[in-house]
């Protein structure tokens, strides 16, 4: 089989290339080497790999930023990725796509269903949501949808390696106790795409570890496996506060979880508890 990573330098791209199965030619490539932003020159790498898949991790991801650059965020995570649906229909390749929780409001109380109603509260959500429809539209059955949320690796600028920062050199750390969600490290989605490749699933699915927390929750074991591991030296104190003591361009969603049970049915799986992985990573850290 012959997959295309697109996104390769990310964090997801990082852990798809180093769990990737035996027997898998791969095509490693990201931004500038491939614009998919440019139909010819997705055109030209298709031609050139010849894919039976594409696994799509690339994505315009500041979700702060997006509020002033709506049109770049945009065009790459709905032009682009229309783009690429096209591209790939044409190729007749499957596409694997990775989208976001931000596509939810935010609003409920009970992990989202993929079929729940999507009303994103921001423009990097809205233009994610958009790449999800062009998908939808353009490869039917030929692609596959993945929502994830709370992503971490030890590759990468991720919320996991900035509170290991902070915890080395403040003594007194704030994090927001209101809004919730599920740490997911990168690896393990990682894992569940290649079993995905394999079965060539079609539709909407949600992908996370398994637990939920705040990000208060999550600094607080970070701090503790940090110390367990050696990474960290001293206990700082984390202080939890209200999401209005952190005010960002972007509203972030009080309510993240995801509901995961059609994808780990039809891809046979149990997903790790968040706490394990958080601890395992730190091993890479260490």
């Amino acid at each position: 089989m012959r997959v295309m990573i697109i996104g390769a330098n990310g964090q997801l791209g990082f852990e798809l290339i180093r769990t990737c199965p035996g027997g898998i030619t791969l095509f490693e490539t990201d931004h500038p080497q491939i614009d998919i932003c440019d139909k010819q020159n997705i055109k030209k790498w298709i031609k050139t790999t010849s894919p039976d898949i594409i696994i799509n991790a690339a994505a315009y991801t500041d979700v702060d930023k997006a509020e002033k650059e709506k049109d770049k965020a945009f065009q790459i995570n709905h032009m682009g990725v229309e783009n690429l649906a096209l591209e790939a229909r044409d190729a007749g390749v499957y596409l694997i796509h990775i989208s976001t929780d931000f596509v939810f409001s935010g609003e409920q109380n009970i992990p989202y269903c993929p079929d729940d109603k999507p009303c994103p509260g921001t423009v990097y959500g809205s233009s994610k949501l958009a790449g999800e429809l062009a998908v939808k539209k353009i490869l039917r059955s030929k692609a596959v949808i993945i929502r994830t949320a709370w992503l971490y690796s030890s590759h990468g600028n991720n919320f996991v390696k900035n509170m290991l920062n902070l915890m080395k050199g403040k003594s007194r750390i704030n994090v927001i106790d209101e809004q919730l969600g599920t740490p997911t490290w990168a690896y393990g989605l990682a894992g569940t795409l290649w079993n995905i490749t394999g079965r060539k699933l079609t539709g909407t699915h949600h992908y996370t570890d398994a637990g939920v927390a705040s990000w208060y929750d999550f600094a607080v074991a970070i701090q503790e496996e940090g110390l367990a591991a050696g990474i960290l030296t001293r206990a700082n104190p984390i202080h939890p506060v209200p999401a209005d003591k952190f005010p960002t361009p972007a509203k972030r969603p009080v309510y993240s979880v995801l509901n995961k049970q059609s994808l780990l049915k039809a891809a046979k799986i149990t997903p790790v508890h968040w706490r394990v992985n958080l601890r395992t990573m730190m091993g890479e850290l260490a």
